[in-house]
């Protein structure tokens, strides 16, 4: 094996070690949000289906999109803070920015079924 192959060897490895870590901090960030529960419901946030979108960055900044049950919601900054703290709180996770959208409108749709079953809501 030449220097160029070892070098391109090498890259693609590393690549996947990124790809592997990222997919891991992924996955412990979700793990941090089911810790995080609606004041008002018994179902974490993110099986209520609240997160619409997370993403991480290639420098472990973490992007998330969320909504709230309801636009009016008298625990909305709590909710998001609880989810910004959980997610901080992850190893490896440098920052973190949440946007707080309502559309789509949240519905039950948007559920686990693990949730679905929790509140008697599942046919």
């Amino acid at each position: 094996m030449g220097l160029k192959d070892w070098i391109k060897k090498r890259a693609a490895e590393a690549a996947d070690e990124e790809k592997d870590r990222k997919m891991r901090l992924e996955r412990d960030i979700i793990m941090a949000l089911r810790q995080v529960y609606d004041p008002e419901i018994p179902v974490n946030v993110y099986d209520l289906g609240l997160i619409y979108e997370v993403n991480v960055d290639d420098d472990h900044n973490v992007y998330i999109q969320m909504t709230l049950t309801a636009p009016n919601c008298p625990m909305a900054d709590y909710v998001v803070e609880q989810v910004k703290t959980a997610v901080e709180d992850v190893p490896g996770v440098v920052s973190v920015k949440i946007d707080l959208v309502f559309e789509p409108v949240w519905d039950k749709s948007r559920m686990s079924e693990e949730a679905l079953v929790e509140l008697g809501l599942d046919d």
